[in-house]
Order: structure tokens, then C-alpha cells, then sequence
């Protein structure tokens, strides 16, 4: 399961069984850490996750900055809500342009687009994620 942690919202996405496609999943509207958590617990449980890969947001120079430290605030979270599910964290530098020029190109209209972005942006990060790793194993 990916997440792309936002301010106001985590999009969210698994990928199939045999980890070779990535599918949204939603976008869970941030109020309480702990309700977000309980939303995820749900889906965690709904699609029998192993791991969870995060969006890093690096900045355009590869450093971090404030997104990246509330990123890494919201991981060590993560590892204490659910320890038995490890996590890793995926460049989610470019996904959103990259989800945004996917929608665009499928003709979604702008005030749907705002509403379906993050999740995108999570099927974007977890693709990126499987596709490294199936060329991991090809590599082997």
C-alpha cells in the first residue's frame, strides 16, 4: 500500500496480488491522526497488507525539507499504529505533475481532478515502487 501524505489529505493505493500494477485506492481527508489511522487499519486489513511505501517529498535539489520532516513525523507514526507492517519511503518528487498530466490526457475535468489527485499521486509513488523492484529481480 502507497501513501502520499499531504497536509490535508493521504491518497492511497494497493497494488494487485502479484505486485505488478498499481490501483487507487482513496483519499482519506485528514481530521485526527487517529481516525486517519483507523481509516487505514480498515484498508490495511480489506486488502491484507505486507508493507507500506510512503511518498518522499525531496526537494528539486534531493534535500529535505518541512514536507519531508512532517513525512518522516507521520512514518514513525505509522511504524507505532501498525508495527507489524514494515514501511519505506519512495522520490514522490514529480507525481503529482505525473498524475495530473494522466488525468489531463483521460479528459477529467478540473474540479475532479482536484478531488482524485492525491490518489493518483499514490498510484504513481507504488507503480514506481513495483516496477523498481520487478527490475530488481530481473537484475538477479
Amino acid at each position: 500500500m502507497s501513501l502520499d501524505v499531504g497536509s490535508q489529505t493521504i491518497g492511497v493505493a494497493v497494488s494487485d496480488p502479484f505486485g505488478w500494477t498499481a490501483q487507487g485506492v482513496e483519499t482519506i481527508r485528514h481530521t485526527t491522526r487517529e481516525k486517519d489511522f483507523a481509516r487505514l487499519r480498515e484498508l490495511t486489513s480489506r486488502y491484507s497488507v505486507e508493507e507500506f511505501v510512503l511518498g518522499m517529498p525531496y526537494n528539486m535539489n534531493g534535500t529535505k525539507g518541512v514536507r519531508a520532516e512532517r513525512t518522516e513525523e507521520f512514518a514513525r507514526e505509522l511504524a507505532e499504529a501498525f508495527p507489524d507492517i514494515p514501511y519505506h519511503f519512495w522520490d514522490e518528487r514529480l507525481t503529482t505533475v505525473m498524475a495530473q498530466r494522466e488525468l489531463i490526457a483521460a479528459d477529467v475535468s478540473r474540479k475532479k481532478r482536484k478531488k482524485v489527485i492525491d490518489k493518483m499521486a499514490a498510484v504513481v509513488i507504488l507503480q514506481g515502487y513495483l516496477d523498481h523492484l520487478s527490475m530488481q529481480k530481473k537484475g538477479d
